[in-house]
């Protein structure tokens, strides 16, 4: 039988807060806080660590939304993710 993860075991402190020893929430919001602080951490090599800084600099965005914005643009060039759609009253530019 799987152990619950933290989310399972906070929502059910949330619904039985009165139930709840002050000492297991304690353990279980340390343990949120310890997961949120680690959650943001994706180490590279240091060649595409370099190459990341020198990409964010160019694009005048953070590291972490420099990664979040090239996953987004290979899953939907490999069509992992639909592309993202124009709508049809928007202007565009040049002919068909």
């Amino acid at each position: 039988m799987a152990s619950p993860d933290t989310a399972t075991l906070l929502e059910d402190a949330a619904d039985r807060i009165g139930d709840i020893s002050r000492v297991d929430l304690q353990i279980m919001l340390r343990r949120a806080a310890l997961l949120l602080r680690n959650s943001g951490a994706v180490s590279m090599d240091d060649d595409v660590e370099e190459a990341l800084r020198h990409l964010a600099g160019e694009f005048g965005m953070t590291r972490n939304d420099t990664i979040r914005f090239i996953v987004r643009e290979w899953m939907e060039k490999n069509t992992y993710l639909p592309v993202h759609a124009l709508d049809e009253d928007g202007d565009v530019d040049g002919t068909a």
